[in-house]
């Protein structure tokens, strides 16, 4: 059976070129990268090269760049790192649960949040971020790009407030890596996090950016690796892996890549909207990601469509693959406003660098089949 897989904002297939250059370190260049012999110098030197490469896709220095086991603990150990009992915390509704989890840990604790709304688009308005400063606001965490829907916030207007009020600003920026250009200067973050499985590199790999002078305390203690801001031995092989699909992120900027992943995207909702009825792209109006279409399908249940799907050979979600097993309707798409049902009923496509304009073909002519054959069993559907 043909295979296409749309849900690239969960992971993405390692890409040839990055298992290439990251496979010499799983057999001859095994050195530990802090001993002083050839063997750890070599593994060391591979080390600084990625972070140059991870630099480049930032638009930050090497130095600022401090390598992680994946986005989630790239975004603790931005929340935990900074903020403290006593302190205050602004974020929104709509950020992954590694930030809003995070948050909630640290309320128990004794540091104090303000979740911020959105409006229907899943936009932050900068005005409620800057009227829920407080005096002891010690650090604003606001996603870049959303993992189920693709917005992207005004981060820049963000780091104004932040700047004016000498608070830290951290972001998500997972879903944003390789999608739209980075440069944290002119966003105006003090800290970035980004997953390496979400652009091609392995699952298991992560970096945070962090401002040169920014104080962050550790979560892991041990020895002084990355800094002393994350113990424990580098993962030689993922960093190489992540160095490297960094490279290539970057350079989809210039080599035609981001804007066919851009009008594929495009294609693939004026195709379903054309063919399928009582169906709309949720956040539509909104900026967003190139690569992320979120779908509600009234009158049926989204995981059911999901499955009509794969078992035709298309793989989608219906949201965070983290909490897609849930049985509650996506967070961020209720924060939006949608109605728990018309929640239920949306489907995340997202496409990656893999992906082919007759894999769009494919689904265009699948979805509408699937849709179709669902709500004939929908007492809902036909009882309009």
């Amino acid at each position: 059976m043909r295979r296409v897989y749309f849900d690239n904002n969960a992971t993405t297939p390692l890409l040839p070129e990055v298992f290439e250059a990251m496979r010499p370190y799983y057999t001859e260049r095994f050195g530990n990268a802090s001993s002083i012999h050839h063997h750890g110098q070599e593994t060391r030197a591979a080390v600084e090269h990625a972070r140059e490469s991870v630099a480049a896709l930032l638009g930050c220095r090497s130095a600022e760049v401090v390598f992680t086991g994946g986005g989630t603990e790239a975004d603790n150990l931005a929340v935990f790192g900074l903020a403290a009992a006593g302190d205050h915390v602004i974020t929104s509704t709509i950020e992954h649960h590694a930030v809003l989890n995070a948050c909630k840990h640290l309320e128990k604790a004794g540091c104090e949040v303000t979740y911020v709304p959105v409006d229907g688009e899943g936009v932050v308005d900068p005005d409620d971020i800057r009227r829920a400063v407080r005096t002891n606001t010690k650090l604003i965490s606001v996603m870049l790009a959303n993992n189920e829907t693709g917005v992207l916030q005004d981060l820049e207007a963000l780091g104004r407030i932040a700047s004016e009020h000498d608070i830290y600003l951290h972001t998500d920026a997972v879903q944003a890596a390789g999608k739209i250009e980075l440069d944290v200067k002119r966003l105006g973050v003090d800290l970035l996090s980004i997953s390496g499985h979400k652009i091609h590199a392995p699952q298991g790999t992560g970096a945070l950016y962090v401002r040169r002078s920014t104080l962050l305390q550790p979560m892991l203690y041990g020895g002084s690796h990355e800094r002393s801001r994350r113990a424990g031995t580098e993962n030689v092989a993922g960093i190489v892996g992540l160095g490297k699909a960094a490279e290539i992120a970057k350079a989809g900027f210039t080599d035609g890549s981001v804007e066919r992943m851009h009008a594929m995207r495009d294609r693939l909702e004026r195709g379903i909207l054309e063919t399928v009825d009582e169906a709309g792209v949720n956040s539509g109006a909104a900026p967003r990601a190139i690569n992320t279409s979120n779908i509600h399908f009234d009158h049926i249940e989204g995981e059911a469509l999901v499955i009509a799907l794969d078992l035709k050979g298309l793989a989608v979600s219906t949201g965070a693959a983290c909490s897609s097993g849930a049985i509650e309707p996506s967070h961020v798409l209720t924060a939006m406003g949608l109605k728990p049902d018309q929640a239920r009923a949306s489907l995340r496509f997202s496409l990656g660098e893999q992906n082919t304009p007759e894999e769009i073909d494919f689904a265009l002519e699948l979805v509408p089949e699937m849709v179709a054959r669902l709500r004939e069993l929908s007492p809902v559907y036909r009882g309009r």
